[in-house]
């Protein structure tokens, strides 16, 4: 069975981009108002309690102070780092990065008894094409050595529609091939911004195992994603104990933070809205916060991943998402703005002192140039 993540003896983190623990709500329209939820009704900051703590992996679970029946974590490692920090880990590189990380995080986790998956019941749910990108199927054989456990595909592609920013909508879901066992285990790995197709996903599973006759028994979600996610899961969660009595649990697993996701009210220069993660206000990891210092290029990024599709299976497009926005901002540097000024717009929390002196136009033609080799 899956077991609840204890508190632990150590101290726990309170961060929302930074170790610093704020005692009171933010005024309204500040930078730290405006992070897309991390705060409880009672504007109480989320803290995260260290579970595991390695070189190779970090495994924080989320208390916010409010009741929740998903274990929600936050997990950190060095690949999933290098890819949210990193937009030039593409292509193959990225997928079998991705892929080396969750197979240590599902090593872990059953080492310390937070999951419990079997071979004969486990079952890889890919929503098209996002899911692919985990590469959850070889994942499981290679944390546990299986090579019998199924895998299951269902499309799920969103888009905008009525002219309206805010409003996607599901315009293709023709196919599904769904396999189920009597009794059984679902592994899912997705990006999650507005959380359309995740909701279309999780509605659709749960109508398959009722059709087959099949008893769902957990749910493990693996995400570089915001807060939507853990909504649509609380509600998935909910369905599954109602008409699965056996149901034992989902375990929500955050890569690297839980970013926000960009209205046309946020206060950015440049950005996608209901697709960019951002760094600025979300609740992250802090060995991927202090991360951020390694390279003055990692916080300023538009988006903690991009376009997963295209960075994986399609990189010209990709390519062509990173120079545009390096040349926007190159366009900023250029008619006055610097680093110190981008960075309080990106990721306010971090210390700018941290960095030595930043030339914002050096890094974007960097950028560009490394995109173009």
């Amino acid at each position: 069975m899956q077991h609840p993540l204890p508190h632990t003896a150590e101290t726990p983190f309170s961060v929302t981009g930074s170790h610093v623990a704020l005692t009171k709500r933010p005024a309204a329209g500040s930078a730290m108002a405006d992070h897309g939820g991390s705060y409880n009704a009672q504007g109480e900051l989320p803290m995260l309690h260290p579970v595991v703590n390695t070189p190779e992996c970090a495994i924080h679970r989320i208390d916010d102070h409010t009741p929740s029946t998903v274990n929600r974590l936050v997990v950190s490692t060095p690949e999933t780092r290098a890819i949210a920090n990193d937009p030039k880990v593409m292509g193959v590189d990225y997928t079998r990065r991705l892929k080396t990380a969750c197979t240590r995080i599902l090593s872990i986790l059953n080492t310390e008894k937070r999951t419990c998956l079997t071979e004969d019941e486990t079952i890889v749910f890919d929503i098209l094409r996002g899911g692919l990108n985990f590469g959850l199927r070889e994942a499981l054989a290679d944390a546990f050595g299986w090579n019998r456990h199924g895998c299951s595909f269902i499309s799920a592609q969103r888009a905008r529609v009525d002219g309206d920013p805010e409003n996607w909508h599901i315009m293709e879901s023709e196919y599904s091939k769904v396999y189920m066992p009597k009794t059984a285990s679902i592994v899912i790995g997705d990006v999650v911004a507005t959380g359309t197709s995740l909701e279309h996903a999780m509605k659709a599973l749960v109508a398959e195992a009722e059709k087959q006759g099949t008893a769902l028994r957990s749910i493990v979600f693996f995400t570089f994603g915001g807060p939507r996610a853990e909504e649509i899961l609380e509600a998935a969660d909910a369905m599954c104990r109602k008409r699965f009595p056996s149901y034992e649990g989902t375990t929500l697993i955050y890569l690297e933070g839980r970013f926000v996701v960009p209205t046309e009210e946020t206060p950015l220069t440049i950005k996608i809205t209901g697709t960019d993660l951002l760094r600025k206000g979300a609740l992250m990891a802090p060995e991927f916060i202090e991360s951020q210092y390694e390279e003055p290029s990692y916080p300023i990024q538009r988006c903690a991943v991009y376009d997963a599709g295209s960075r994986a299976f399609w990189t010209p497009e990709y390519i062509a998402d990173l120079t545009e926005y390096w040349g926007e901002t190159l366009a900023l540097a250029e008619k006055g703005m610097g680093f110190a000024e981008l960075l309080e717009e990106r990721f306010p929390e971090l210390d700018a002192n941290r960095f030595s002196e930043v030339d914002l136009k050096r890094i974007c033609r960097k950028q560009i140039s490394q995109l173009d080799a």
